[in-house]
This record gives C-alpha cells, structure tokens and sequence, in this order.
C-alpha cells in the first residue's frame, strides 16, 4: 500500500512527513464544534482514495454516538475549557 515510499528520495520523504504532521495537526488542534466534523481533507493526505462514501449512521445512533464522544471528552479531557458558543452553521 506503501509502496511510494520506497521509491522517494530523502528530501521527498522529509516532505511527505511534514505534510503529514500538519494535516494531523490541523486535526488535533480542532476544537469547539469543529471536532464533530467529517474531515476528508486530512483523508485526502493519503496517496490513495478512500474508494467509497462513508457509511452513515441514521438519526438515533448518529445522535446516540455524539453523546457518547462528548461524554468521553469529559473522561478523558476533564480539566478541558468548556464553551456557551452555539453552533453557527459553518463547517
């Protein structure tokens, strides 16, 4: 699946990782709603395509799925600033 790799010089492979690291830290560094966004531009790093649309869950466990990620937020990030900010509809 690699195989690109294998074939870049040093100064490709020192690129590919810091494009990398940037899309992982645009990801990591989302914040507010912006965590609850589908993020195909991080996707989009790979070489290759996804090949296929996500699969979406329905309404009731799409929901159900939000509740449980922003509940882990508070297990795992306790000491987290919290937000009053309403969703304003951008992406």
């Amino acid at each position: 699946m690699d195989h690109d790799l294998d074939a870049m010089t040093r100064e490709q492979l020192i690129n590919e990782v810091k494009k990398l690291r940037t899309g992982v830290r645009a990801h990591r560094d989302a914040t507010g709603h912006d965590l609850c966004w589908h993020h195909p531009q991080l996707w989009n790093l790979l070489p290759e395509q996804a090949g296929k649309p996500p699969i979406v869950p329905s309404w009731p466990q799409f929901m159900r799925g939000c509740i449980a990620y922003r509940t882990s937020l508070d297990a795992q990030c306790p000491g987290a600033v919290r937000s009053e900010q309403e969703y304003d509809g951008k992406p």
